[in-house]
């Protein structure tokens, strides 16, 4: 009989747990979606009860799974960052979640980011001036929805939510109150000038523990789920940094970067290292590791705007043009599009400029420009930002990187591949487990149970599917372009935020 695990991701759209041998093979997956409320441009909420019956759902059914094939070791929990909600004495929901995606909190930002205290709070706390922080979003709450704020009994995130019902314990893992703006990562405690901020204590908020913190689930939550030992639940981490661990990319050296909808470039660290400008995050990954870097609101999602929005007649579905036909004309184009430069900050954009002014262009189009030139303009501009990222984090940590784990939908495609390998001039390699996360937390989940070995195994599970080098010729063209592209977005700044106003006063 197989030893497994399973790790258990709480994510944006879905939860999914995925059950793994003693080799790191998935040998079962289960997934529940749920939607993400957006009545206007910037709420992001998502119902908790939903939430809760997915996770109910996907475990139950990957525990009867685990029981055919072998003995279960653990189950440890990964799960989104930022998300906030209330709750009442019985710990029973008066708000929604409020996801990271939320950008209620936009003005409580510009009021903080270029003030000494907020500027303070960050290098305490590690997390970045922004709508997505739970410290101003609860700003916003205790400004805007005063009764209701002052209701609650207590203020938490998803992951605790959740891990409460499950065993009745309210307590936070450290990587994710590392991600919050309310806790000290120096002193390893709730940070008592953010804590004023908001007009909280110590009593409203869960405790905090490592993530390798070990739970056990309740009698009645055991019976639902037919377990009938205790089973070790190991409370986990953000699912940021336990990608990090989950492509095995922990090493001096090592980054990784991920390219869905949005994207993240990340790499970890021995101490805590905060950017003098605020440009990126420092959040914990377990008591030695640190996981700083930068995230993106700008991946795919400009490549699926082109097609669907730019590309597309209205009505002609049945005529789109396929993602693989847009790489097949992309390819056609010489590097650099023939000058043609795209900034693709089509929904605002978080690192390295943290602002929801900023808006994306094509830049240097002339009359020898067409759709191939535009596709590989957007895929290079992607890329060039997220490496705009990638040199701050070799500005703060004195080394260049020497590999790059890749991730994401994006690593199907050998351009956007080889891309990635030319503008960033590094070693890029697409590990061939896809389920990071839910690996990070496994590979977490048996450090908690003291496994000397726990993280060393995870080059051995995910193996490597694809490997691309540098062309040093198209390298030296990529880094006088990059150039090119952080020069306009400086100069192009001050319009940007002038447009924004515009629509603003309409």
């Amino acid at each position: 009989m197989s030893l497994l695990s399973i790790g258990i991701d709480i994510g944006t759209t879905s939860t999914k747990a995925v059950l793994f041998d003693e080799s790191g093979t998935v040998r079962a997956k289960a997934q529940k979606a749920y939607p993400l409320m957006t009545p206007d441009i910037d709420t992001a909420e998502q119902n908790p009860s939903e939430m809760m019956e997915a996770v109910e759902a996907t475990l139950k059914e990957i525990i009867a799974k685990s029981q055919k094939i072998g003995t279960l070791s653990h189950i440890a929990f990964s799960a989104q960052m930022h998300s906030i909600l209330l709750v009442d004495e019985a710990m029973r929901p008066i708000t929604h979640s409020i996801t990271w995606a939320d950008n209620r909190a936009k003005e409580v930002v510009l009021r903080l980011k270029n003030d000494e205290k907020g500027k303070r709070l960050y290098q305490n706390t590690g997390t970045p001036i922004h709508a997505m922080s739970p410290l101003c979003k609860l700003i916003w709450m205790k400004e805007a929805r005063q009764a209701l704020y002052a209701a609650a009994y207590k203020v938490m995130d998803i992951k605790t939510y959740i891990i409460y019902q499950l065993t009745q314990q309210c307590v936070m893992d450290m990587s994710i109150a590392s991600a919050t703006g309310l806790f000290n990562i120096h002193d390893k405690k709730w940070d008592d000038e953010a804590l004023k901020l908001v007009g909280l204590n110590d009593s409203h908020l869960p405790e905090v523990v490592p993530t390798t913190h070990v739970l056990s689930f309740t009698n009645e939550v055991c019976q639902r789920f037919n377990l009938t030992h205790d089973i070790p639940v190991i409370i986990g981490a953000s699912d940021g940094v336990l990608s990090n661990l989950g492509v095995d990319s922990y090493k001096q050296g090592e980054v990784a970067v991920t390219i869905g909808t949005s994207g993240a470039i990340r790499t970890v660290v021995k101490h805590p290292i905060l950017d003098p400008k605020g440009r990126t995050f420092c959040y914990i990954l377990d008591d030695t590791h640190y996981v700083i870097g930068g995230p993106v609101n700008n991946g795919a999602i400009t490549f699926q705007w082109l097609r669907d929005h730019v590309f597309q007649m209205p009505n002609h579905h049945d005529s789109m043009m396929t993602f693989d036909e847009m790489m097949a004309l992309a390819q056609k184009v010489n590097p650099g599009a023939n000058g043609l430069l795209f900034h693709p900050y089509l929904s605002g954009e978080r690192a390295p400029i943290w602002s929801s002014e900023v808006r994306g262009s094509f830049i240097g189009l002339t009359l020898a420009h067409h759709q191939g030139h535009m596709i590989r303009a957007v895929l290079e501009g992607v890329l060039f930002n997220l490496y705009s990222v990638l040199l701050v984090l070799v500005e703060m940590t004195g080394r260049r990187p020497h590999k790059i784990k890749a991730t994401g939908g994006f690593s199907k495609s050998v351009l956007w591949r080889q891309l990635m390998a030319d503008i960033f001039d590094c070693h890029v390699e697409i590990p061939k487990s896809y389920e990071s996360s839910c690996l990070g937390a496994v590979a977490l989940g048996f450090k908690a149970l003291g496994h000397p070995k726990a993280y060393c195994h995870i080059s051995e599970w995910i193996g490597r599917t694809y490997y691309h080098e540098p062309n040093e010729e198209v390298v030296l063209q990529y880094q006088k372009l990059s150039s090119i592209f952080v020069e306009t977005r400086q100069q192009l700044m001050r319009t940007y935020k002038s447009i924004a106003t515009y629509e603003n006063e309409k």
